[in-house]
């Protein structure tokens, strides 16, 4: 197995870790993580190509931009459920990727293609993921153990009854929209790496994700 799928294999574990929080903890529906996923990669890239942002400040960076707007589209979860938040957050997603494609500042139809990223002073492409089985960065171990606080029972309160879990003092809108935040948190790493693992400029990978945007 090549380390260009190994890398594509953890970045995508890190959005499935992000989404198990959000849908396995707190049982919210969300088809809205494509624009976290690529305002992580923008974003990283933005700051890096433009401003010279070092890739290791650039990555949280982008991680918490994506939180802010995860943050915000986890507003209409206190009101929403079921198909109708699954649509609010669908046209999230596609929104984002609209906005990205016709504004300048993302490139517009020139588009970005960031530099190829290297192992030290090897020619070893890919390299972006430089942690050890014992030495994740993104530790899915670390994830399980959010039922074990104060925040992660509170999820399993809202996952389970909503009414109860108010009923017993949980906070929902905090707790709501803190599940929407961390998860698009995870997402916007992951789309931080995701967009220097690829050879190719990442307004096509993500347009061409949704073809009716094409």
């Amino acid at each position: 197995m090549s380390l260009y799928t190994v890398n594509l294999i953890t970045i995508h574990a890190i959005v499935a870790i992000g989404l198990n929080i959000l849908v396995g903890y707190t049982g919210q529906i969300s088809m809205g993580h494509a624009g976290f996923f690529a305002l992580g990669a923008f974003t990283t890239v933005i700051l890096i190509l433009r401003w010279s942002f070092p890739l290791w400040i650039a990555l949280p960076i982008a991680g918490f931009v994506s939180s802010a707007f995860g943050f915000i589209l986890g507003l209409p979860a206190l009101r929403l459920k079921g198909p109708y938040l699954a649509i609010a957050t669908l046209g999230f997603g596609m929104t984002i990727t609209t906005i990205i494609k016709h504004m300048e500042f993302f490139g517009g139809r020139m588009d970005f293609k960031p530099q190829t990223l290297f192992v030290w002073n090897t020619d070893e492409r890919y390299p972006l993921l430089l942690c050890d089985h014992d030495h994740r960065c993104f530790d899915d171990d670390r994830s399980s153990e959010v039922d074990q606080d104060k925040g992660g029972r509170a999820f399993i309160a809202i996952r389970d009854s909503d009414i109860a879990a108010e009923a017993m003092g949980v906070n929902l809108t905090y707790y709501k929209t803190l599940a929407f935040a961390v998860s698009a948190f995870y997402s916007g790493i992951a789309g931080g790496l995701y967009a220097f693992i690829l050879d190719l400029s990442i307004l096509r990978v993500f347009i061409s994700s949704c073809p009716s945007l094409s």
